[in-house]
C-alpha cells in the first residue's frame, strides 16, 4: 500500500493536511501525481510545478516543499509538503 502525506504550513503551522492512499500496483511517479492532484483538487489549488530542486530533493528524501515560486497563482500559505509515508 502506498501512502502519502500532504500538508499546507503558515505560520509554521499545519493548516491543512490529506493522506493519500493507492493500493494499486502501478508505478511510483504515478502514484505521486495522482496524490497530488486528489490534494490540489480537494484543496481548490493548482497543481504545482515541479522545479530541479524539487525533484532532487523529492529523489533524495522522498519528500519536497513548494512555495509560492512552485505556483502560478497566489497561495495562502507558506508552502505545501508532500512525503511519502509507506511504500
Amino acid at each position: 500500500m502506498f501512502r502519502m502525506w500532504l500538508k499546507q504550513v503558515k505560520g509554521g503551522k499545519i493548516v491543512k493536511e490529506l493522506t493519500y492512499s493507492h493500493p494499486e500496483e502501478t508505478n511510483r511517479t504515478a502514484k505521486i501525481f495522482k496524490g497530488l492532484e486528489e490534494a490540489c483538487g480537494a484543496w481548490e489549488l493548482a497543481i504545482p510545478i515541479w522545479l530541479p530542486a524539487n525533484i532532487e530533493e523529492f529523489k533524495r528524501h522522498a519528500r519536497c516543499r513548494f512555495s509560492q515560486d512552485n505556483f502560478i497563482e497566489s497561495i495562502a500559505f507558506d508552502y505545501m509538503e508532500i512525503q511519502v509515508i509507506e511504500e
